[in-house]
């Protein structure tokens, strides 16, 4: 069974604010976006990992960690991984740039 991966433009780099997160829909995904204060952009399912849930978009960003906005969880932005002592996982999306427009990977 091959997966086939759709790319979806999501914006302009302009349109997400440094170190905060903005809610797009792709597909029939809601992402959480962020951009980071080096300019590094990425994209997590909307989600909490936490077994209660909750969006992830409103949540602090620091370096490539985004601090979970209800249960103060450290998520690592690139693999998704939460750090210990909690655990779980988020979904990432690969970004890609194309000039201004940011593209996500679904």
């Amino acid at each position: 069974m091959e997966l086939t991966k759709q790319l979806y433009a999501v914006g302009t780099v302009q349109e997400f604010l440094l170190q905060i997160g903005r809610v797009v829909v792709a597909g029939n995904v809601e992402l959480a976006i962020f951009r980071t204060s080096s300019g590094a952009v990425y994209a997590v399912e909307n989600r909490s990992p936490h077994p209660k849930g909750g969006p992830l978009a409103e949540g602090i960003v620091s370096g490539y960690y985004l601090y979970d906005p209800l249960y103060d969880w450290k998520i690592d932005l690139r693999s998704g991984e939460v750090q210990a002592p909690d655990h779980g996982k988020v979904m990432t999306y690969p970004v890609t740039l194309d000039g201004d427009t940011v593209r996500v990977s679904i």
